[in-house]
């Protein structure tokens, strides 16, 4: 898929009808390979260890979220411009306000051990993932809807806005006014749970049972991974090619691709920054490159004394070069960041982010001004095994040659450990973030991100910045009227962040992705992730 720089119709969109935190590392965009198989056969796909049990309201990083997107289809789709399509289990999502909705499901739906997909499924799947007793990463982006402050406060054991009305249809009040609402659901947190998955939570989480075009043949295994095969009786449009595939996990990129040289595994989603131009040669037609909708970003924790100061951020961002760390480490396969908002959404600005302008002087400037103490060094904390160690040393170089200020490499975390340590406020210096956004708008780059209701471990603002202006701005943005008006206020909700700086946006992404001859018709789609029911077998 070809993911140019676009306008997407907020409004427009909404009425025509959710990491993503990133594990990831990371010309023309080729949107696949070419090709077909003539059906059937398995193929093997590599990932990152998941945090988290592969439950779809508790993912929110991309190594289950890759495994969520074969199991699971939600209540809509995106077409390769971002507009909502009702390609999954929603008939229809109306509303006359955009505050009260209508929900109508489509007939024939069922989960893997043949239970009806129903309203009741996916009423009693939010309440469950909203509830913070339940401590599901993905609650907070079930906090638009009424009653949800009730749970938090535990006077409510449900939220009070969901109401079933019969087996297909139910209906959401919403807090406030959204209309952006029909595009929101169609995030991993929004889908559906069968009955068995109350009986024994934790026990679901290693043997899934979702409604989509793959289901588990085997138990997910930590450290090694799980296998899939087709789902015969998908109610879907876009059913599995292949007989079935395989998740493998493994603990360094780099091993990864070798074996996808050597054969032995099929498809890299995203390949070490060192090996992309000889990756280009060595694959050939089977080498895929895709601009995305991430965002790598230097994180602050801005909860830790030493970068509570906005001054000292400010300063840490002006210092690095981001186009020399693109030229030397990722071979120019990544735009300098200079905005909060990626260009793939209506929203972006050009240079809305001061900040991110490298200017040493400045940076100095601001440091002395925040009376930081550069005698000690900084902490640069990423996660292992990922293809992030050389950017992130390059980062430090930077930081140790425009500031005086020396650093230490904290990268010794695979992901499943890093996403914790940062959840219990444990990082002690930056940390390398990458956002994908959950749903095609601007406002999937500010809420998630830079709003209290998203506090790990209901969230992914892994800063834990809070400014009530920003929370304001983007409220009065999800209840604007009109396309203009509500990107005007995220604009001026990004600029209070980009003053802020809790993180600062380094790179505009795209991803470089290899498979081998085995397989055909791989596309990444907008959420960067390799589409599995088309994928064919040679």
């Amino acid at each position: 898929m070809k993911l140019n720089k676009r306008p997407l119709a907020l409004i427009a969109m909404a009425a025509a009808t959710a990491l993503t935190l990133s594990a990831c590392g990371g010309g023309d965009d080729d949107s696949g390979s070419g090709g077909g198989g003539d059906g059937g056969g398995t193929f093997t796909a590599y990932i990152g260890e998941p945090k988290s049990p592969l439950v779809p309201g508790n993912t929110t990083e991309s190594e289950g979220a890759k495994v969520i997107s074969a199991l699971w289809t939600g209540l809509v789709g995106y077409d390769e411009d971002g507009a909502v399509t009702y390609d999954g289990v929603a008939e229809s999502i109306e509303s006359d306000d955009n505050q009260n909705w209508t929900i109508t499901l489509k007939d024939g739906w069922t989960f893997h051990d043949g239970t009806p997909v129903d309203a009741q499924s996916f009423v009693d799947a939010w309440n469950y993932t909203a509830n913070p007793q339940n401590a599901q990463d993905g609650g907070s982006y079930l906090s638009r809807i009424a009653g949800f402050a009730d749970l938090e406060s535990g006077a409510a054991t449900e939220l009070s806005g969901l109401a079933v009305v019969d087996d297909l249809t139910f209906t959401v009040q919403l807090e406030t006014p959204f209309a952006l609402f029909p595009a929101v659901v169609g995030y991993d947190a929004f889908n559906p749970l069968p009955d068995v998955f109350f009986d024994d939570p934790e026990a679901f989480g290693t043997n899934p049972i979702g409604n989509g075009p793959f289901q588990a043949d085997s138990e997910y295994v930590p450290g090694q991974g799980i296998t899939l095969t087709r789902y015969d009786d998908y109610a879907g449009d876009d059913a599995a090619q292949a007989d079935g595939m395989e998740f493998v996990v493994y603990a360094d990129q780099a091993t990864a691709y070798t074996d996808a040289e050597d054969g032995n595994v099929d498809i890299v989603d995203v390949i070490p920054p060192d090996v992309i131009e000889s990756a280009q040669s060595e694959f050939g037609d089977n080498f895929i490159n895709t601009e995305v909708s991430q965002i790598t970003y230097l994180g602050f924790p801005t909860y830790d004394a030493r970068f509570a100061d906005p001054r000292v951020r400010q300063a840490i961002s002006m210092a690095i070069d981001r186009d020399a760390i693109s030229t030397a480490i990722f071979s120019g396969t990544r735009t300098a960041a200079d905005s909060f908002i990626s260009p793939v959404v209506d929203g972006y600005r050009e240079g809305s982010c001061t900040y991110c302008e490298f200017d040493p002087d400045q940076a100095n400037d601001l440091l002395d001004e925040a009376g930081f103490d550069r005698s000690q060094p900084i902490d640069l904390w990423f996660n292992a095994g990922a293809g992030h160690d050389a950017w992130i040393e390059a980062v430090g170089n930077q930081l140790r040659q425009n500031l005086g200020v020396d650093f230490q490499l904290r990268g010794d975390l695979d992901f499943a450990q890093y996403l914790p340590l940062g959840e219990e406020k444990g990082f002690t210096g930056p940390f390398r973030y990458g956002w994908s956004f959950d749903y095609p708008a601007a406002e999937s780059y500010l809420t998630p991100l830079f709003t209290p209701q998203s506090f790990p471990p209901v969230g992914s603002n892994y800063p834990f910045y809070e400014n009530p202006e920003v929370t304001d701005l983007i409220q009065q943005g999800d209840q604007a009227g009109t396309e203009e008006e509500a990107i005007e206020l995220y604009q001026q909700a990004e600029d209070l962040v980009a003053e802020d700086m809790p993180m600062a946006p380094l790179f505009f992404t795209q991803i470089q992705t290899v498979h081998t001859d085995h397989v055909s018709n791989v596309r990444i789609d907008l959420f960067q992730r390799p589409v599995w029911s088309e994928v064919t077998v040679n």
